[in-house]
């Protein structure tokens, strides 16, 4: 049978030099062995679940972590060679690998790009050292830069540099210095997000303690402005509440798990979607290390009216919003059909429109237009949770 369903695949590498204090991801740091026993499990998981996928192409790989740049290149190369040999991909899929400076050189960089990874993220965060010292990360500025310098010379074309705001002594000054610094660098995407204090954290001990100096709430609010305000002077469209690319540069992985295509994850804690049904691995390593293929948890085939939920509030993150044909198409009915006065109270409010994506604007579409797209205003994204919220059915 030809693969005709497009499928997209994350790894996740749960390693990382050390932890930094605000993150609450799945990760830790590891011995070069214990490194080893949970790659080989991961490689038994990808070569055993290729029977799962033999309907589908796959379109984009997310390595991600941690910190995947961690490992040795040729681990990288490995993966890659491996999934080519059992799954089918589409000629131009994405394959984005997280980097950390500090962790990378020019070698490890141009066995990526040999091994066919054409997307990188690069997690800067700042450019200015005492920051990224008081998040806990383990590199400089200039780390980043030599970084930089090196992914452009191994050929990278297509790089997302990581920004977050917000951050314990940043102020808005310093903050637009370091967008601009990114900006003279000109990479294709940009993610930038604000600094949420997650429980279990370091830096959430020390919020609760009264110690963690964060920028006020009015700071934080002129920060989110200069974001969308330099970016789009620069030429970067925002195409999501937190990322902003270059035309024709969005993060094609990541427009997937906005617009609900099927995903299958590797590795610990990894999530996946596939036939309606999502799942993910179990967080505890030895357990995944020792039998990977019998680590599937949480199984649940979602319910029309959950995948019509899913649909609208991970739609809604990206500018273009829902289209109202696609969604009239997998569900029989319009999202006026299940929301209509969801839709009707925030578009008086301001908050929802309709638009054309062909036309590039929000103005002179009809409600009845089969082509429209129902989207989040400037003003809505501002308050994206409290719009989203309304769309979880009773």
């Amino acid at each position: 049978m030809m693969a005709n369903r497009l499928l997209e695949l994350y790894i996740h590498i749960p390693f990382c030099v050390k932890k930094c204090l605000y993150c609450d991801f799945l990760s830790a740091s590891a011995s070069e062995a214990e490194r080893e026993d949970y790659m080989e499990a991961l490689f038994l998981e990808i070569r055993e679940r290729a029977v799962e996928c033999k309907e589908y192409q796959v379109c984009s790989i997310f390595i991600g972590g941690g910190t995947p740049s961690i490992l040795p290149g040729e681990q990288i190369e490995r993966m890659l060679a491996l999934i080519r040999k059992h799954y089918a991909l589409t000629e131009d899929a994405e394959i984005s690998i997280e980097v950390n400076p500090g962790t990378v050189d020019e070698k490890k960089l141009c066995i990526y790009r040999a091994a066919g990874v054409n997307r990188l993220s690069i997690g800067l965060q700042s450019t200015h050292d005492r920051e990224l010292m008081a998040l806990g990360r383990i590199h400089t500025w200039q780390q980043f830069l030599d970084t930089y310098q090196w992914a452009r010379e191994a050929g990278f074309d297509n790089v997302n540099v990581d920004l977050m705001s917000a951050l314990p002594g940043q102020t808005r000054e310093s903050y637009a210095e370091s967008l601009g610094r990114v900006l003279n660098l000109r990479p294709e995407h940009i993610s930038a997000y604000s600094l949420i204090v997650e429980e279990g954290t370091p830096f959430y001990r020390a919020y609760e303690k009264g110690q963690l100096a964060l920028p006020d709430e009015d700071t934080e609010r002129e920060m989110y402005r200069d974001t969308e305000r330099l970016l789009l002077e620069q030429g970067y469209h925002r195409y999501e509440i937190s990322n902003y690319a270059l035309p024709g540069k969005e993060c094609r992985h990541n427009v997937g798990y906005w617009t609900r295509r099927e995903y299958l994850g590797f590795g610990l804690g990894a999530a996946s979607l596939m036939d309606n049904t999502r799942f993910h691995n179990t967080a505890e390593r030895q357990a995944y290390v020792e039998s990977p293929l019998q680590q599937r948890q949480e199984i649940q085939p979602l319910k029309r009216q959950e995948q019509m939920e899913e649909t609208m509030y991970l739609g809604l993150r990206l500018t273009q919003g829902v289209s109202r044909e696609e969604f009239r198409q997998r569900f029989g009915v319009s999202p006026e059909d299940i929301y209509g006065p969801v839709i009707e109270k925030n578009r008086r409010d301001g908050l929802l429109e309709y638009h054309r994506k062909e036309e590039g604007n929000t103005e002179g579409c009809q409600d009845g237009d089969e082509m429209a797209y129902l989207a989040l205003t400037p003003r809505g994204l501002d308050l994206s949770n409290y719009v989203m919220a309304q769309f979880l059915l009773e």
